[in-house]
């Protein structure tokens, strides 16, 4: 072997990151190179899109320092890259999760959306509960196949200038997705890195599905930065599951920002009070044990104009305008 360090880290620089489609020097996508006292070589590459590239580019690196420089072993560790291009804006993604179904997760979802909107924030949703998508459905958009653009990127539909992906773009009408978990992670691959948002995006939703199961995991090794806001209602039973859903985001590294409690209560416009159909105490329960805040307690109720997204002037419409105050805030977008 005659090469020296520099040599080695020169050549491992000029290999190309396919995400950045830039030379691993360009985007510090080198943390760590050493050369042990037996000659072997190892080293930490970050990479922007490392689900979908890290096999190709692993290959290249053991092929030049094996191969072609005749190192006698090597050892390379994968991290996902924290390199922003000049004039790129990062995506911010924001996970919306609960510890069961039935809670109104998607519903949450949605209508923190709107209320972003409305706040002149440009939004994009992931619906990443790919068994039960229905983001399409609770924003009322017409499921159609998504377009692509010249490098193959998913191109999201739009409603109300909100930004959409789901598998119900990609299934026939009623038909149930019946994947396997590899089939599903192909899906979460090009969910979180072959979709082309538009560029001045403040926040991606994702709509996770109800649990700590494949997905939630999926999504710490795709946007390990993402924050979690928790879902839950009331009731006990609720509560309790909630807050393992909350626990499991924290115990793979995520930030829990807040609980929003839905259905939280129902106002009788009859007598002018709050009437507690699933009990009370749930939500606070779920933020004390999660170390966060109630940000918001949802009241029960049904748009005006029908549908499932309240507009800015009714009163549960008002309170998504504050939670998403309070999301713009913790977010800082």
């Amino acid at each position: 072997m005659n090469i020296n360090y520099d040599e080695l880290k020169k050549r491992i620089e000029a290999i190309t990151d396919p995400g950045f489609d830039k030379p691993l020097g360009e985007v510090d996508g080198i943390k760590k190179l050493v050369i042990g006292p037996t000659g072997v070589a190892e080293m930490e590459i970050y990479l922007k899109d490392r689900a979908r590239h890290e096999q190709e580019v692993k290959i290249k690196i053991i092929r030049l320092v094996k191969v072609e420089l005749g190192f006698p072993g090597i050892k390379i560790d994968f991290f996902d890259s924290e390199f922003v291009p000049e004039g790129v804006k990062p995506i911010k993604y924001l996970a919306i999760a609960s510890g069961k179904g039935g809670v109104g997760k998607s519903t949450v979802t949605a209508n923190l959306a709107a209320a972003l909107v409305r706040a002149k924030k440009r939004v994009g949703i992931v619906d990443a509960d790919v068994y039960g998508a229905s983001i399409p459905h609770v924003l009322e958009i017409a499921t159609k196949p998504l377009k692509s653009t010249a490098d193959e990127k998913m191109i999201p539909l739009e409603k109300d200038g909100i930004e959409v992906v789901s598998t119900e773009f990609f299934m026939p009408p009623e038909k149930p997705l019946m994947w396997r978990g590899p089939m599903l992670g192909k899906m979460l691959v090009h969910f979180f890195g072959g979709v082309k948002w538009n560029d001045a995006v403040d926040l991606v939703l994702i709509d996770l599905p109800p649990g700590t199961g494949d997905v939630a995991l999926d999504v710490n090794r795709f946007v390990p930065k993402s924050k979690v806001l928790v879902v839950t209602t009331p009731h006990v039973n609720a509560a309790q599951i909630a807050i393992k859903a909350g626990l499991g985001a924290q115990q793979i590294g995520h930030e829990v920002i807040g609980v929003v409690e839905n259905m939280s209560y129902y106002f009788n416009a009859c007598n002018n009070t709050r009437e507690y159909l699933f009990g009370s105490g749930g939500g606070a329960d779920v933020a004390k044990k999660l170390g966060c805040e109630l940000m918001e307690s949802i009241p029960i109720g049904q748009p005006v104009d029908g549908g499932y997204v309240f507009s800015g002037k009714e009163n549960a419409g008002k309170t998504y305008d504050s939670l998403a105050e309070r999301v713009i805030d913790v977010m800082e977008i």
